[in-house]
């Protein structure tokens, strides 16, 4: 039986061009990726595993800045929903990040230096014109599934949407079909932060150090949104941190202020600031209807895609009417499509945390095609 813990971490340079929504034209175009387990003789069991936000491709195997396990090794492995033993699976960088595949912070072809601002803005569709051309150079024609939690079930959305033919079943968690005011106010929150930091320098910091304090609090405000109010008052409350008495003072007196100040320093290790501006940007433009005539319903009028849709019950950055409103069209556009909202004390990270209740939807749908 195949064991996660083994992927094979690849990086491929293809020649583009590819097109992006913005009308830039990006050639060549790297792509780092990792798979599991082994593609079948009439490449049917491929299943692309889609990350979030601030994810990378080490989705079932140990992170080589961390050190620490692959970010769903719940999800993934033996006798797990996504069983590298039956599936082939893959997960890739997105377009825009920071862990080997094209941005902001890799190299300009033309100037021998870091693309920086310069790099295009991009959108979560072509996060997936590049993910399918990976999927082409692998030899991979049709999905077994497209799955993904947060922006990577908008990716799986965007999947099913812009290449229904290649695209058999698709698993949307914790995600949304365009971003809401409150989505965007949160995101430029951080991006001024970013902005703000003065060793930003308009983006052009790779020669230097690096906007650290300001990306730090644009991940303290982010991870706000990935949690509940009941998750942090029993998680923290109002209890102090390794002190008697309040200082009076700024330092973190709080449990929950020394918590997200950690959060926000072990984040500037592993991520890039120019990075961070460009994929909330891509979120921030997310809109699947829009791309479709202004109605929901025409994104999936084309393809005979099946559907899964779960949402949990204190997620308020993509609360369970989004995950509603996304069925609602599908079942306008006559597509096949089932839908449960878990409970979980969690909020938005329920997905990436232990869930048995998730597991099972999942494990059911890919096996049966619905929940069990």
């Amino acid at each position: 039986m195949s064991d996660p813990r083994f992927g094979q971490n690849r990086r491929i340079t293809l020649p583009g061009p590819l097109r992006l929504d913005g009308g830039a034209l990006l050639s060549p175009l790297d792509i780092a990726y990792e798979t599991y387990g082994t593609l079948n003789g009439d490449a049917s069991n491929a299943v692309l595993v889609c990350h979030a936000l601030t994810g990378d491709q080490y989705v079932a195997s140990n992170h080589p800045v961390t050190g620490k396990p692959g970010w769903w090794t719940r999800m993934i492995g033996p006798d797990k929903p996504i069983d590298p033993a039956r599936d082939f699976v893959i997960c890739a960088n997105v377009l825009g990040s920071c862990m080997g595949s094209s941005g902001p912070a890799s190299i300009n072809p033309a100037t021998g230096r870091a693309w920086g601002m310069a790099f295009p803005v991009i959108t979560i569709r072509d996060m997936v014109r590049a993910q399918a051309m990976l999927l082409d150079h692998l030899g991979v024609r049709r999905l077994k599934a497209v799955v993904g939690g947060s922006m990577g079930g908008m990716q799986a959305l965007s999947w099913a949407a812009t290449f229904p033919e290649r695209v058999a079943a698709a698993v949307i968690i914790a995600s949304t079909a365009r971003h809401s005011a409150q989505n965007i106010a949160f995101h430029e929150v951080g991006r001024q932060a970013i902005m703000a930091d003065p060793n930003w320098r308009g983006g052009d910091y790779y020669d230097g150090a690096p906007p650290a304090a300001g990306l730090a609090v644009a991940r303290m405000a982010a991870h706000i949104t990935y949690l509940s109010e009941a998750g942090l008052t029993e998680k923290f409350g109002r209890r102090l941190q390794a002190r008697e008495a309040k200082s009076f003072g700024f330092d973190a007196d709080f449990q929950v202020e020394s918590y997200l100040r950690y959060q926000g320093l072990s984040f500037t290790d592993r991520f890039d600031a120019n990075a961070y501006l460009y994929i909330t940007r891509a979120l921030d433009y997310f809109d699947l209807a829009e791309e479709h005539g202004g109605t929901l319903a025409n994104a999936f009028r084309d393809g005979a895609t099946r559907f899964c849709l779960v949402s949990f019950d204190t997620d308020w950055l993509y609360p369970t009417r989004e995950s509603r409103v996304i069925v609602q069209a599908l079942h306008a556009a006559g597509a096949a499509a089932s839908f449960v909202e878990l409970s979980s004390p969690f909020g938005h990270d329920a997905f990436l945390l232990d869930s048995p209740e998730l597991n099972r939807v999942v494990d059911g749908f890919l096996k049966t095609g619905a929940p069990r």
